[in-house]
This record gives C-alpha cells, structure tokens and sequence, in this order.
C-alpha cells in the first residue's frame, strides 16, 4: 500500500480485493479507512487512505451548507449589488444564478461520485480530458483550484473583518474605520480558524452538526424580525428597481457587474468534493450532500434577499451607514434598538467566521492532494499529513499565510474585498468551466463514463451544457470593477493577479512541473 502513490501503476496487477488490502478484520465499515466502497475508490485511484473517515452524512451536509452560507453571505455582499444593480438587479439576478448552479453542481456530483478524492477538479479533467491534453490541463486547472480556494479563505477572512468593524461603529458612532484595522482583524480570524483545524481537526464533524443547527434557527429569527418589526417597502419597487450607483451609465451592464455579490453566496458546494477522502460511503454521501445544499441553501438565502430588499427602507442611507454594511443599517432601522441590531448582526457574524472555518479546511485539503501528486513546489511539505492531528498541517498553515498576504491589498485599496472576491469566484468558475467541459465532450463523442452511484443518464448533457454557458458567462463578468474608468485604488485587480498565477503556473511548468507531475490518470489502475 505504501508505494501506491508514489508513481503511475503498472498495467496487469491483480484486481482490487478488499480482504487483501484492509485484512479480514476490518472489511466491515471503520473510521480510517471508510466503507468497502471507499478503499475499492482508494485504491482504484492509486491513492493511500491517510485522514480519518469521520465524516457521514449530516456533519458533510452541515459543512457545505455552513460554508457556502448563503442567507449571512448574501447579507454581507449585499452593499455591492446595491450599488450596482439594485433591488431588482440583486433579487433577479440570484435567482438566475441559483437555477444555474444548480445544473452546475448537479454536474459536479456526478463526477464526485466517479471520483470521490480531495484533488477534485483537476483530478476529474486528468480521467476525462482527452488524453493528449490531460496533463497539461489536469496541472493548470490544479493551479487555478489552489488559487480559488486559497483566496476563498481570504476573501471570507477579510468579509468577516469589515463585518466586525461595522457592528463597532454600529455602538460607536465615532469609530473611524482604518484599513490596518480590517487587516488586522483578517489576522485574528485567520489564526483562530487555523488553530480550529488543527488542535480541533477530530472534532470538526460534530461541531459543523451544531453550527448547522445555528444556521437553520438563526435564519428564522433573524426572517421574523425583520417581517415583524421592518418598514415595508413597495413589493413592485423592490422588484423592478434597478440602479447604477457605479456610473455605468446602462442599467444591465450595472447589474451585470455586481454579479458577484449574488455569486459569493452560492459558490462552494464543491467543497464536499475535497472533504471526500475524510467523508464516510463519498461516492453515494457526496452528491447528495452537494445537491441538497444548493438547494437548501439557494432557497434560504433568495427568501432572506427579498426580506431584505423588502425592509430595506431608504436606498441611499443603507449604502452610505456609517457601519459600511447594509445589513446591519437594516437590522437598526428595524428594531430601532442597538442591542437587538447587535445581536443581529453578531449571529451573522459569527457564521462569517465558521464560514471561513470550513474553507480553511477545504483549501488545505486541495493543496495537499495537489502536492501530493507533485504539483507544486515543495510538494513534501505540503502532502505531509500529521499522524497526531491526521490532517496537512503545513497546508493549513499556508492558507493562513495567504489570507495574511492578501489582506494587506486592504491597505491601499478601497475595494479590496471586491478584488479578493472577484480572484477567488473567477479560479473557481474555471475549474468547473474545464472539468465540466471534459465530461460533456466524452458524452458527445460517446464514450463511456466511469460507473458511480450517482449518474445523469440522459439528462447529463444538457446539464453540462447549460452549465457551461453559464459559467462562461459569469467568468467574464467576475473581473468587471464596480464603475468604469476606476482609479487605482478602486480598480478590481483580480485579473492581474489571475494573469499572475497562470503565468507563474506555465513557468513552473516548463522547468519542473512536466518533469515530475504525471497527472492522477497515472496513478489509476485499471478494475477487472
């Protein structure tokens, strides 16, 4: 078992036999090694089982759902669609986003279930792109996960940090807000989600149960609140308001370019997929844990926009609240109580935090599996799994490091929230765009898909190419600006530092990646 990952497998070895590999005595299902499914995938992959399988059902189901958040999340990006796009721009365009994320992770959840592994999507292009081009896409899209992911960390960091300084000068009128604030606060979550994963790793599954309990019922206190208490505004206004606070000068491509105030709170349900190799039964758990929470999850936070839009009162005071957060003026001018507000708006906060607590650990599991299968520099380091913790510490800490790193742009930039955010949407959007791609075009040309639990039948083409389309567009509309001609300080410099990464990548490439990354499709072995 030791060797199998350490290069590709030679074709002819015996058949997976489950009493071989695990002994006679651990056939039945245990919590390092998972169900027989689970080692058969294992081993199937060439992969050597190294965290524990802690992970069932509900406890994956809570971490995807606490991770993608997308009632809090939506409260807190909320400022950016108001200012382009407006009510109407912000509650159309979630539900356009919603039904295409929808077909999107549909899409995902099958391929999860073919191969349930933490690589995920640069996994899934190496077994299914073309076999000319699966290395080199396999190691860029690789690249861009590790990007996405590592920014998500820091971009969910940096929105819980602006949240904290708003609900200070919710309390205190005359707080000035300063950028090293923001930046220090990023520091301070960071680290406590870093020390999280780390000290508490083995009780991560429990606590994401209890937070998605925290989730649910904070949705309807928070929904009843404001129904009860809120100013209710004009529903036809609210529905059919659009506005260009950004200088568009053209209502839809105002909306268009605060696309990503909808998309943030319904990126991620791929997080499951890089959870997989800690997750219990992946190829039958996965898929329904993704789809249940977009779902879910998609439901809760439309039904929490329209309140929100509903109650939201005067427009142009919700954008200029000295607390910067939209929301949290809403919480204010509905209970007309600071205490009630606060509370409010610690409920959201503290969900920000454990927001950024399942993506910590998610970006650290896809940067092992990445180094694992020598993707990187230093991939030792950073495949390395403690046996005290069993999980990739030294990947944890780089998130840490990354979130630090980033939160700095907060210095001398006035929308750096923005710019992170739009980073982490575009590296994603990319990886599904190629994966999704790959699977969609060996249904086109007929070949046949790897067997799994869950499969689309005939309705997985037109799944893919809707998804597809949709992700297209979304890509190219992440890396607007919130205004044209923008200065310096308010440009969205994710383009550049997504033009820096692929760059850096195809460096790396030509000097050592093709040298030492063969792709996962080496490690595979072939079933009898």
């Amino acid at each position: 078992m030791a060797d199998i990952a350490k290069g590709p497998v030679v074709e002819g070895e015996e058949p997976y036999n489950d009493s071989e590999l695990a002994g006679e005595e651990e056939v039945e299902v245990t919590e390092k090694k998972g169900t027989s499914g689970d080692r058969q995938a294992m081993w199937r992959m060439g992969k050597v089982q190294e965290m524990r399988r802690n992970f069932r059902f509900v406890s994956i189901f809570g971490f995807s759902m606490i991770l993608m958040a997308s009632w809090e999340t939506m409260l807190g990006t909320s400022t950016i669609g108001l200012i382009d796009g407006g009510t109407a721009g912000l509650i159309w365009m979630y539900l356009v986003c919603w039904i295409g994320f929808i077909c999107v992770n549909t899409s995902m959840a099958e391929m999860g279930s073919m191969a349930p592994t933490s690589g995920g999507q640069y996994h899934w292009v190496s077994e299914f792109a073309p076999a000319k081009y699966q290395k080199f896409l396999s190691y860029m899209i690789g690249w861009l996960c590790v990007l996405g992911w590592q920014t998500g960390a820091a971009n969910t960091a940096f929105l819980a940090g602006t949240q904290i300084q708003g609900l200070i000068a919710l309390n205190k009128p005359d707080y000035t807000f300063e950028p090293w604030h923001g930046t220090l606060l990023v520091f301070a979550v960071s680290a406590f989600n870093v020390i999280f994963n780390t000290f508490l790793a083995k009780k991560l599954p429990l606590i994401e149960g209890i937070v998605l309990v925290i989730h649910v019922f904070g949705f309807f206190a928070v929904l009843v609140v404001l129904w009860v208490m809120g100013p209710k505004g004009d529903a036809h206004a609210t529905f059919t308001t659009f506005n260009d606070y950004g200088g568009w000068n053209d209502m839809g491509l105002a909306t268009l370019s605060g696309l990503v105030a909808v998309v943030l709170p319904l990126l991620g349900a791929d997080a499951a997929v890089h959870m997989s190799e800690e997750l219990r039964d992946a190829s039958k758990t996965l898929p329904r844990s993704m789809i249940w929470t977009t779902l879910i999850n998609g439901a809760m936070g439309w039904v929490m926009l329209i309140t929100f839009c509903i109650v939201i009162g005067s427009l142009d005071d919700a954008i200029g609240s000295p607390t910067r957060q939209a929301y949290l003026y809403v919480f204010y001018n509905s209970t007309k109580s600071l205490v009630g507000a606060s509370l409010m708006g610690a409920l959201v906060i503290t969900m920000a935090i454990f927001c950024n607590l399942s993506i910590t650990a998610t970006s650290s599991r896809q940067l092992f599996a990445f180094a694992r299968d020598q993707g990187i520099p230093f991939s030792q380091t950073f495949a390395y799994v403690s046996p005290k913790f069993d999980v990739p510490i030294n990947a944890i800490c780089l998130s840490f490091a990354v979130s630090c790193l980033l939160s700095l742009i907060n210095l001398g930039s006035s929308v750096a929230l923005m710019s992170i955010a739009s980073l982490s949407t575009a590296a994603i959007l990319a990886s599904y765009i190629v994966s999704i791609s790959c699977i969609a075009i060996k249904r086109i040309k007929g070949q046949p898909l790897l067997p799994s639990k869950f499969n689309l039948g005939r309705a997985g083409l037109p799944l893919n190419i809707v998804s597809i389309i949709f992700l297209v567009f979304v890509f190219i509309f992440s890396f607007f600006p919130m205004g044209p001609k923008p200065t310096p300080a308010g440009m969205n410099w994710s383009i550049l530092m997504f033009g820096a990464t692929v760059v850096f990548a195809l460096a790396y490439y030509a000097v050592r990646g093709r040298h030492v990354y063969a792709g996962p499709v080496a490690y595979v072995r072939k079933s009898a």
